[in-house]
């Protein structure tokens, strides 16, 4: 079959990247411009700003995306972009971009689910995986397991009720006064901490592999004020620790009883959560004592990229979802949702 090179773009949120992708599995370049330093000193995210800061970079990142390919528009076989779910504002300057690329080359034009995207990070990273496989997807707004059914066939076993788990990490992150983005943070941190010092809950469901973290957060946050009312010092580094044992362990428990319950020996983790050095140690180590494979990607395909979405748009393009000038950007759907 003849190769398909396709050009990805990825402005879900605050990272403007394009890439440039060779049957969904070579990546020919992967340009990330990132907007955390922008982002940081405002604690969080500012969509109006992200926006405005895609709009700037998205024409120079496309272009370096090009260049380092070492490829003209000429090669492109079709244009790939995320147009969901994420910040619609953001997702608006990149769907738009790819509108004008695919109807100024004559291109086709392909729709990706971001969260598919993240999963399709795991192709690109490890050439011999292929569905099926589960899936722990975390990130600053998902948290789900699902079962890769197929290349384009996603079917969600479970998620959060609430908050998904990286927001829980930013508020406690918060909470703890570490900053903006807060998952690195307290990763870094909890390595200094005792994991055992605070006993912090963890949420189950009867008969449900869902997630919720609004209760630990809550309780971080009472820990924490009643600490203070007392005038008793605060451990940073215990609480961030007994935070992340107590989260990580509820993410891990219920993957692996999926895995069981449906006999699947392969899973995956991905997402920005998926970075996590304390999720991958665990995981790691629950899969060789379960027999079970794990698959990872690099940190640099954990985050927002362009490759993802080229890896996620490949196999859409050879199912034949291909969009048109109707595309619209979407600030939630469902994994599952064709």
């Amino acid at each position: 079959m003849k190769d398909l090179i396709t050009l990805a773009i990825e402005t879900s949120c605050d990272e403007t990247a394009v890439a440039i992708v060779k049957n969904g599995r070579d990546v020919l370049s992967n340009i990330i411009d990132t907007q955390i330093p922008i982002h940081t000193k405002f604690g969080g995210v500012v969509p109006e700003v992200a926006s405005r800061n895609h709009i700037q970079n998205i024409n120079d990142v496309c272009k370096k995306a090009i260049n380092d390919a070492n490829i003209n528009f000429d090669d492109i076989d079709f244009i790939s972009v995320a147009n969901r779910p994420g910040l619609v504002g953001s997702l608006l300057v990149g769907v738009s971009f790819a509108k004008s690329l695919a109807f100024a080359l004559d291109k086709p034009i392909v729709a990706v689910h971001h969260i598919r995207a993240h999963i399709c990070a795991n192709y690109i990273a490890h050439k011999e995986l292929k569905p099926p496989f589960l899936c722990l997807v975390v990130s600053g707004g998902h948290s789900h397991i699902v079962k890769v059914e197929d290349y384009t066939k996603y079917i969600v076993l479970g998620k959060t009720r609430d908050d998904a788990v990286g927001e829980a990490f930013d508020k406690v992150a918060r909470c703890l006064e570490l900053g903006y983005p807060g998952g690195p943070k307290i990763d870094n941190l909890a390595k200094e901490g005792n994991e055992n010092a605070i006993d912090f809950p963890k949420a189950h469901f009867e008969n449900s592999l869902d997630f919720s973290f609004s209760g630990i957060k809550s309780a971080v946050l009472n820990y924490i004020n009643t600490m203070k009312m007392k005038n008793i010092k605060v451990n940073r580094a215990d609480v961030a620790a007994s935070f992340q044992k107590a989260v990580i362990s509820v993410l891990c428990e219920n993957l692996i009883k999926s895995a069981k319950e449906l006999n699947i020996k392969d899973i995956a983790i991905a997402g920005g959560v998926s970075a996590n050095s304390y999720l991958r140690d665990t995981l790691t180590a629950i899969c060789e004592q379960e027999k079970l494979k794990l698959y990872y990607p690099p940190l640099s395909l954990c985050t927002d990229n362009g490759a993802m979405i080229g890896s996620c748009g490949y196999y859409e393009y050879l199912s034949g979802n291909i969009s048109d000038m109707s595309m619209n950007a979407y600030a939630s759907y469902d994994i599952g949702k064709d």
